[in-house]
């Protein structure tokens, strides 16, 4: 079975759309991952939910629990807060990150006419869910993830 009779139609991102818009098309298509353009429309890069959740930063700070002092005590609550905001404060900055900045760049594809085999055995090989369906001239015409590939031996 060749790629072309099982590939769907992409759902892109933009390289410079904010990490906010991606996670909520994302939700309201019901994906975990899609092919990134350029303003040219030229496929730049893939996105998933896994490079989403890399940005996120929290701080990890000691708040040295074991036998606390009645100081420690009277802190505790001020240092829960104030890494509650720091926290809030991080996801501000990740959701505003653009695509460009947390995408991989360097992004594995294939060709319509390749076999579903092929496909299997390149997400197996890199590890990876979806692969970008690319046409002669390195325009993105599909996009095939696990799940087609699952569907298609049904």
């Amino acid at each position: 079975m060749l790629i072309k009779e099982v590939m769907k139609k992409p759902i892109v991102v933009y390289d410079d759309d904010d990490l906010s818009n991606v996670i909520k098309l994302f939700r309201e298509k019901k994906i975990s991952g899609a092919p990134v353009l350029n303003k040219n429309g030229e496929l730049v890069g893939i996105i998933s939910e896994s490079d989403i959740v890399k940005t996120i930063v929290t701080h990890n700070e000691d708040l040295n629990l074991i036998l606390p002092s009645p100081l420690d005590l009277i802190e505790l609550p001020l240092k829960t807060a104030l890494k509650i905001e720091e926290f809030k404060e991080d996801l501000k900055k990740a959701l505003k990150t653009k695509v460009k900045d947390v995408m991989t760049k360097n992004v594995i594809v294939v060709k319509p006419e390749m076999t579903i085999n092929d496909a299997a055995k390149l997400m197996v090989e890199h590890k990876i869910k979806r692969l970008p369906v690319v046409d002669d001239e390195g325009n993105l015409v599909g996009i095939i993830t696990r799940g087609d590939l699952i569907e298609a031996l049904i």
